[in-house]
């Protein structure tokens, strides 16, 4: 896979993003045109020991196979990457970016950004391990004090990392505050390497100016597309000069919507796909009139049929409020 060439098609990747993007997910977002998604962050560790629920979150008929995986041990990243790739992975991600409690606790996700050596010891370790590409996903540094992305950015080239994403935020700011895509600009004339700039890029006016502000090849995409699997099409269309492709009315929002659910009682069974959807509807519903106490209601329902005129009643009320 040469990541050069797949830049001028497709610039605009999904970020993983733990209990979201699974398979129902990414395979919609990839019906809106998309050809880059990355699977939930996997644990290297539970996937060495089998773990049936680790490997739910792996490959799926995706455009593009991308699994991003997380530890802090080099010998357990190298045997998750060389399982995934034997079951068709194109391209491993690995996680040094990740601020939640859980992860940094166990000297995985953005502690690498205080462990150097140990962060260029598992990328060289994956790297060493199978023959598709690797990329890592980091932030700034942990704090405002400690801003190493620069250096790590610069070893992580060097022993074979062929793309790098940049959240432009410290491990200690979380999701707080403003990513400052600038921050990331001298990367330009450190790595010749493509890089993705993220963080609250929601618009097609903000992936523009974020990319001429970070000086980035491309971008990695979260929470904007909460309720709006369609963002990164028109994201794209408007990187590359193209007419915006028009966000879907609210007759084809309601069959989205209801073919997402639909998918995701599949993947997981009934009971549990109804309460893993729930968060979904509440994005689909924001923004709509009757979204909070379609929320209240549907939150208390595990009967599908019940949920399924709820959520058509939702959207014929707001058709109706805009004629």
């Amino acid at each position: 896979m040469n990541l050069q060439e797949f830049f001028h098609q497709s610039p605009v990747f999904l970020a993983p993003m733990a209990g979201i993007t699974d398979a129902p997910f990414r395979h919609l977002v990839c019906s809106f045109g998309a050809s880059a998604v990355v699977s939930e962050m996997v644990s290297s560790e539970a996937l060495v020991r089998n773990s049936k629920k680790t490997q739910r979150r792996l490959l799926t008929a995706d455009a593009l196979k991308i699994v991003q995986i997380v530890g802090a041990s080099p010998q357990n990243m190298a045997e998750s990457a060389r399982i995934n790739e034997a079951m068709g992975a194109d391209l491993l991600d690995i996680n040094m970016g990740c601020p939640a409690r859980k992860i940094v606790s166990n000297a995985s996700g953005a502690a690498l950004m205080k462990n150097e050596d140990l962060a260029v010891e598992i990328a060289a370790s994956v790297v060493g391990a199978v023959k598709i590409p690797v990329t890592v996903k980091m932030r700034l540094g942990w704090d405002a004090e400690h801003i190493n992305c620069f250096s790590l950015a610069k070893k992580l080239e060097n022993i074979g990392v062929k793309m790098l994403t940049i959240h432009c935020r410290t491990r200690n700011q979380m999701y707080s505050g403003q990513a400052d895509w600038s921050a990331i600009s001298e990367l330009q004339d450190i790595v010749k390497i493509p890089y993705l700039c993220n963080g609250d890029i929601k618009t097609p006016q903000d992936a523009v100016k974020s990319m001429k502000l970070s000086g980035a090849a491309g971008l990695m995409i979260g929470r904007a597309t909460l309720g709006k699997p369609w963002l990164l099409r028109q994201i794209m269309d408007f990187i590359q000069g193209q007419k915006i492709t028009p966000s879907p009315s609210l007759e084809e929002q309601f069959n989205i919507v209801m073919q997402h659910f639909y998918d995701t009682l599949n993947f997981y069974g009934e009971l549990h796909g109804i309460r893993v959807f729930r968060k979904h509807f509440c994005w689909y519903s924001n923004g709509l009139g009757g979204a909070s106490r379609f929320r209240e209601t549907i939150n208390r329902s595990d009967d599908i049929s019940f949920i399924k005129d709820r959520v058509r009643k939702l959207y014929e009320n707001s058709l109706a409020e805009k004629l």
